[in-house]
């Protein structure tokens, strides 16, 4: 018979099993987080660089839509700027025939 309050190796083994075990458990629960920790930062970080490469895409069509912009000014200017020179031959064309009228009419 075995003396009291000594375990047989059996209960002993057990023991030790059970302590292995509970401390592979908490060592895989504390990898589980890091882990779910590590995809949600990735997770984030991904998320981030799509936010910066949607808003790089809508700068460069803002630039884009400028420059068209600017281009569309551009030819606009010169077309006034040739109406406003045929305007000032006009004028002047015009002052010389009434001149002209004057001299006539004398």
């Amino acid at each position: 018979a075995m003396a009291a309050g000594v375990p047989d190796p059996q209960s002993r083994f057990g023991h030790s099993v059970k302590g292995l075990l509970t401390e592979k458990v908490n060592a895989c629960g504390t990898d589980v987080i890091a882990l779910t920790k590590q995809v949600l930062k990735g997770s984030r970080s991904s998320e981030l660089l799509g936010q910066a490469a949607r808003n790089m895409v809508l700068q460069e069509d803002a630039i884009l839509h400028s420059e068209d912009s600017l281009r569309k000014m551009a030819i606009i200017t010169t077309h006034l700027q040739y109406q406003q020179e045929a305007i000032q031959k006009n004028v002047e064309l015009s002052s010389n025939l009434q001149d002209q009228l004057k001299h006539l009419l004398k």
